[in-house]
Order: structure tokens, then sequence, then C-alpha cells
């Protein structure tokens, strides 16, 4: 097995780029905690989190992604998705409370270069861009049959968002704005381990399936392996650029036994 690699992903710049938002998410969890709805989390240890990246766990998920059924659902992962696209609703509109104005995306390709352009101008601007689902999710689209390509009943710019494009939205802000995390692996993780604890613990599976599952065969899949195996490194023969791989298709099954506890497990939360 692969040794696991030890990283803190580096903040692509201090949350402080937005310094209302980690207080906005602490409000937002304290006040569910008193609800019952939430455990109670100090979201200040969050910033500063390592997380250990083991590719070969990278690999499993990537690889229990890619041969999962295309749709396996039962009652309990509809009523997951149902109280998962609920907490994105509600997560949504903090974003103008936080004064950001969301856009969808009409321009060429992706609306930002990375992290660190998402970040800055954000903060410059206020303005949000979403890149919709419609424009590119999957080798044939939307899927009109998962739960997070139904209607969220929000339009912006005279555009309807659909639930995949109101969880953009949030995952941008409250996982790589607020915690100043990368796009990268490392930094991927950190948004979705951050942004999880907006949601109840019953939704997390879903979170982990819907970002975790999808980031890892983006970047660590079957389909970037050469003939003999190997996964090649950026500058080596048969290394695919990210901006030239497919996106992952919008599967919908239930998360497999042990790996959202590994995942958070990688973690090393900063003391405060």
């Amino acid at each position: 097995m692969t040794a696991a690699c030890p990283s803190a992903p580096r903040p692509v710049r201090p949350p402080a780029g937005h310094p209302g938002l980690l207080a906005l998410a602490q409000s937002y969890v304290d006040d569910a905690a008193t609800r019952g709805e939430l455990p109670r989390r100090d979201l200040r240890r969050l910033p500063g989190a390592r997380v250990d990246v083991d590719p070969e766990f990278c690999r499993a998920v990537a690889r229990h992604f890619d041969r999962a059924p295309r749709r396996d659902v039962g009652p309990g992962l509809t009523a997951r998705y149902r109280r998962f696209t609920e907490e994105n609703l509600r997560h949504f509109a903090l974003l103008a409370r936080a004064g950001i104005r969301v856009e969808p995306w009409r321009g060429p390709g992706q609306p930002y270069r990375g992290a660190a352009d998402l970040i800055d101008r954000l903060a410059r601007t206020g303005v949000l861009h979403v890149y919709l689902t419609r424009d590119g999710h999957g080798p044939d689209g939307p899927a009109p049959d998962h739960p997070l390509c139904a209607p969220s009943g929000v339009t912006v710019g005279g555009v309807p968002l659909l639930h995949n494009d109101i969880f953009r939205a949030v995952h941008d802000v409250f996982g790589h704005v607020m915690l100043g995390a990368s796009m990268g692996v490392a930094g991927e993780f950190l948004a979705a381990y951050g942004h999880m604890a907006m949601y109840p613990p019953e939704v997390h599976p879903v979170v982990f399936t819907e970002q975790v599952s999808q980031i890892c065969w983006f970047f660590h899949g079957p389909h970037l392996a050469d003939r003999s195996g190997r996964w090649p490194r950026r500058g080596e023969p048969g290394w695919i650029p990210p901006s030239e791989r497919p996106y992952p298709e919008q599967k919908l099954f239930p998360c497999p036994p042990g790996f959202l506890d590994r995942f958070t497990a990688s973690f090393t939360e900063e003391a405060v």
C-alpha cells in the first residue's frame, strides 16, 4: 500500500478575506444545535485542519464510484437526499446575509481559474458566479432522474437553478472561501469536511458521495491509469491535465460502510 501523504491544505488566502463567513456559519450551527438538529462544533478549528491524503484510499473510493450502478436507491437514501436539498437551501439563504450575490455564469469555460481566483474576486465584487449544471455535468449532461437535477425553486438572473447548482454555490462559499481551501485533492477534502459541520450527521454520507467520491474519481479514477495500472504524474507521458478530464457521472447510490469514517479520521483539527 502507498504510504499516506500528510498535508495541510495550504490556505490560498486567509479566510479574513470574508471575515463574517465563519461567524455566520458558527451562528447557524449554534442555532441548529440549540434546536437539536446539529451537534455543537467550534468552527474556528476548521481553517487550519490538516488532512492525511492516502492515494490508495482515494483510488478505492474512485473504483467504487466507477463500478457503482447508475442508480441504487432505497427509501433511506431518498430521505437523506431530501434533507440534503433542504439544508442546501438554508445555506443558500445565508449567502445574502453575507452580502454575496449569486449569478449564473454565462461566459465560456469555468468562471474561476482556481480557489485563489474565486476568493479574490468574491472579496472584491461580492458576486459568486455559479457554473450551471446544465452546462457540464457528466458525459451526458444533467441526469433528469437524479434528485440534485430537480428544480430548486430558486431563480437568479432569470435562470432557474437546479438543486445541484445550489449545492455548488454553498460548497464554494462555505467550503473553499470560508476555509481558504484549494481545489486540489487536499483542499477539496477540507472543503467537504468543513462544510459537513453545517449538515446533520445523517446527511454526511450524501456529502461524501456527492463531493468526496466524485473528487476521488476525478483525480484518481481508473480511467486515468496507464496500461500498467499506474497513475502517471504531472509531466510524465500519459498524464491528463484536469482541464481535459471528463466530469464524473451523476450517480445515485449509498455511501459504503467505512468510507465516511475513514475520511473523517484523516483530519486533525487546529487547537483554539
